[in-house]
């Protein structure tokens, strides 16, 4: 996760209201950022950046919704520059932890590393429409202001996506 120092790397007239911004935002932008990396290095990074320009932007906007749209759509841009410049996304493997406690514990874990190399074979923008709309719950409205793109493609492609991800998982299980 983004570690709290962070925080004090900004000046020390961080208000009160970034602060509560901050603390509230930070699980899904990193969420995000993960689920579009692929790896946590590179999610920490992305969601410190976020940060940082919201810093350095100010919190002046008209309602939650819009700040949370922008903390979106700064996320998936960041992951999408840095797909651009990388081209070969490298991940870093969850080291199993040693308190496992169930069988079901371990087939959860293999279920959700299978599903974040699937995802990881998406196109980028198909990617974010998952990720935002089916895993983060975003409204397709929301998901297509965060893309800058229509309602109807966001639709489109989440459904290819979907359908990628279907042939993806039940190739690797079959």
């Amino acid at each position: 996760m983004i570690h709290t120092a962070t925080i004090s790397e900004f000046p020390h007239s961080v208000d009160h209201a970034f602060n509560r911004v901050f603390t509230e935002h930070q699980a899904p932008v990193l969420r995000t950022a993960y689920r579009m990396t692929g790896n946590w290095p590179d999610a920490e990074d992305i969601a410190q950046q976020v940060f940082i320009r919201l810093h350095r932007n100010g919190l002046d906007f008209p309602n939650h919704a819009a700040l949370a749209s922008w903390l979106y759509r700064v996320t998936v841009n960041l992951c999408m520059d840095q797909f651009r410049s990388s081209r070969e996304m490298v991940s870093v493997p969850e080291l199993p932890s040693l308190a496992r406690s169930s069988e079901s514990e371990l087939i959860r874990e293999q279920e959700k590393a299978q599903l974040m190399a699937a995802l990881a074979q998406l196109a980028p923008r198909e990617r974010a429409a998952i990720v935002l709309r089916e895993i983060e719950g975003l409204s397709t409205a929301e998901v297509a202001e965060i893309l800058g793109s229509t309602p109807g493609t966001v639709r489109s492609q989440g459904a290819h996506a979907m359908a990628h991800l279907q042939a993806i998982l039940s190739g690797e299980r079959g």
